[in-house]
Formats: structure tokens, sequence, C-alpha cells
């Protein structure tokens, strides 16, 4: 299953017109977007409000990802404070994943943001969480705090925003996106054997672990005949019939 480094902003002195800061309101999208992360099997590792953007990408570099996503929003220029809107998907130019995944960003994005035609992707060879990220990354502006209409639509539509974020990864990962359950703790119920924990809701996808009978997990997601269950330190698909909850 795929694990990403989520870096909301750690801009606290960027500051919302209608009030709180960049730093805050990244922040709890972030939180918001972790119900539909643990419910698609998508596994993160999330920077602090006192890190810094330089630290958050030494932290990741350090590990072993599959995706780096940056939360911010954006101000305008002097001589346009307030007057510029509009969502901008940042990638490396040469990253044909990281360009992949904006464009899916992009796409989905314009289906939730009131101006559509503001959406856009960006190629940058100057953002640092772009272009020193060791994994595919993209950098999302998600709207412009110095203007009140995109303040007051963030601060408005956190959750469906969140909802649309890890809707694009889940399609950049190549996964069927679940909506969140409240979290079932059950445990592996087969007659003989073991039953494995796969990498997708499906019976010929890899095998990440194998669970013997009576082992305890807990479910964050069903999609169809699927759960997608923690086991220890496994996330994965396992097949419903041979739980009990």
């Amino acid at each position: 299953m795929p694990t990403i480094y989520l870096s909301p902003s750690t801009q606290e002195n960027n500051y919302y017109v209608t009030g709180g800061t960049e730093e805050y309101y990244m922040n709890l999208l972030a939180d918001a977007m972790v119900p539909y992360l643990l419910s698609n099997g998508i596994q993160y590792v999330r920077n602090t409000p006192d890190m810094t953007a330089g630290s958050s990408i030494r932290q990741a570099n350090a590990g072993r990802y599959d995706f780096y996503l940056a939360l911010h929003s954006n101000a305008a220029g002097e001589g346009n404070y307030g007057n510029v809107r509009g969502i901008i998907a940042f990638y490396y130019p040469t990253s044909t994943n990281g360009k992949r995944a904006a464009d899916i960003f992009a796409a989905n994005l314009r289906t939730i943001y009131p101006l559509p035609n503001l959406v856009r992707t960006q190629a940058t060879t100057t953002l640092g969480e772009v272009a020193q990220s060791r994994f595919p990354a993209v950098l999302l502006e998600l709207g412009y705090h110095d203007n009140y209409e995109d303040a007051v639509w963030i601060d408005g539509h956190l959750t469906q925003i969140a909802q649309n974020l890890v809707l694009s990864l889940t399609e950049y990962f190549g996964l069927p996106f679940i909506w969140p359950m409240d979290p079932m703790d059950g445990v592996v119920s087969v007659s003989s054997g073991t039953l494995n924990l796969r990498a997708r809701p499906s019976q010929n996808a890899a095998v990440i672990t194998s669970m013997p009978d009576g082992a305890p997990v807990r479910a964050y997601g069903r999609w169809q005949d699927w759960y997608v269950v923690h086991y220890g330190p496994y996330v994965g698909y396992a097949a419903g019939q041979y739980l009990r909850f």
C-alpha cells in the first residue's frame, strides 16, 4: 500500500484576510484528510507546525515514500493584493509522475472550485518541496488567502477539499476511492491456514502478509466484499467473508 509524506504549510506569518494563518488552515485541511487516507489504505507521515519547508524536505528525503504532497495557499504580488484567485498544482518539469499527479489534482479540483477555469498546473524548478524531493511531488496552492472569496471558500469547504485531494491520490495510485466508516475492531476467521492481506481488492493482487486465525484487525473502509484493515504494522485489503466483527 502506498505511503505519502504530507506537508501542510508551516508559514505561520501568512495571514488570511478573514483571520487565521496559512499554517493554521492547511493543518486543518491535513486533519480533514486523515479519515479518508485511513479508509483508502494510504499511509502517511506528516510534518509538524514547528518545522520548516526545509526540515520537512529533509525529513521526507531521509525516508522512503511513494509521493510528497505539500498543502499551501497563495498570495498575490504587490499591487494585486486581494485581486487574484485560482488554484495552482506545481510539479517538477522532468518528473513524469509529478506532472501526472498535478494533472489529476487539477482535474478533480475543477469540479469543486467555484472558478474551474482558474485551476491550472505549472512546472517549477524554484519551489523546494517540488524541486528537492526525492519522490514524485506536487505543491498545491489552494486559492489566495489575501482574497476574501478564496479565503471564505477554503474555510467553508475543508472537508470537501480533503475528500477531493484523497480522491486524486487514489486515482494516482490506481486504487478505488472508499468513503470512511466508523472503525471496527475484528478478528480473522478462517477454518484452516491463513488469510492474505493484499495490496489491491482482488484475489490476484500481491500479498502483503498473511494473518492467522484469530488475528486482531481494525477496519477503516469497505469496498464491495473487501475491507481496508490494519494488522499490526501492515495495511491492506482483506476479504470480508473471513473477518468477524
